[in-house]
């Protein structure tokens, strides 16, 4: 991990930080990275997304929650999103993160808030991907997953994998024997070295091998990345390999390479676009200024401008 970013996330777990950037942090630069903190604002802009060709992944924000009851408001929340999408007939579908849905409180209560979602998914015809969180969770939430795909099928249920993890490749394989549908990304999480690669170029390697390792094994593949190089490669790959478009989609995250995202979707790509929204967005805001530290000179210039 860089030192940037260590730095990053020392900074943002400071109470005083985080009082500070949850208070002003929506006006001051935040809103780039998060859709809105209701419903009603983040239709606006799936409906704007998908008028570009844009598919879209709705997050529901919010992750560790602390009480059974937070839990199942967070379950209703995503039921109800469903119903949301197909009245609004908006091209989407949705990811969730275990913790909100009582992963940390007792994984079989979590597991049963999952399967009604995923029930829910199947029944309005739609998707669901369970996010990938820190290390320690792994394992339980591919427990979950492979429970779920038992029951609802690729065609509803679906997971990510980290190429930092070293772990990653042979949870690859066991998915490919299983046919699911994957989002690979690279891991945003701070993870000791012990379990993840340090480098940026070992973490870029692992992540061209998972895709090309399941994208071979004709499994549904979402490429999701910013960086040029490996979407660049990617399209050559799927070219040489005779990969048929309908069996991978590159994924971006809202509020980031905009200009890259409507050029991929124009050059016939299928593009979706990572939305989170919400008001427990901290976290996931924290993280973003992490990968690119960058990021937080576009923060601190909204908030000098104000």
């Amino acid at each position: 991990m860089s030192l940037a970013r260590k730095a990053v996330l020392t900074v943002s777990s400071n109470p005083v930080v985080t009082k500070l950037v949850s208070k002003y942090g929506m006006r001051l630069g935040a809103s780039r990275f998060v859709a809105g903190e209701s419903m009603d604002d983040t239709l606006q802009t799936v409906k704007s997304l998908n008028a570009d060709n844009l598919a879209v992944t709705l997050d529901l924000l919010g992750e560790s929650v602390r009480t059974r009851d937070e839990a199942l408001a967070a379950t209703a929340a995503t039921i109800e999103s469903f119903e949301t999408i197909r009245r609004e007939g908006v091209n989407s579908n949705i990811s969730v993160k275990l913790t909100q849905l009582g992963l940390t409180i007792d994984p079989d209560f979590c597991l049963a808030n999952m399967d009604r979602i995923a029930a829910k998914a199947k029944e309005t015809g739609n998707f669901v991907r369970i996010d990938m969180e820190d290390s320690s969770r792994v394992d339980a939430t591919i427990d979950i997953f492979t429970t779920l795909l038992e029951k609802y099928s690729k065609n509803h249920i679906g997971l990510v994998i980290q190429s930092y993890l070293y772990r990653s490749e042979e949870d690859v394989e066991q998915m490919g024997k299983l046919g699911a549908n994957l989002r690979i990304v690279k891991g945003a999480y701070k993870e000791p070295k012990e379990v993840a690669y340090p480098d940026k170029q070992d973490v870029d390697k692992a992540y061209m091998n998972l895709v090309e390792k399941h994208l071979k094994n004709s499994c549904y593949t979402a490429i999701a990345t910013h960086d040029v190089a490996i979407i660049n490669w990617t399209k050559q790959f799927v070219k040489e390999n005779h990969i048929p478009s309908n069996r991978f989609e590159f994924q971006m995250l809202y509020g980031i390479c905009g200009t890259l995202q409507r050029e991929l979707a124009q050059d016939g790509y299928k593009v979706r676009i990572y939305t989170p929204y919400g008001k427990y967005w901290y976290p996931y805001f924290t993280r973003r200024i992490a990968e690119r530290p960058a990021n937080a000179l576009f923060v601190l210039r909204s908030f000098f401008r104000k």
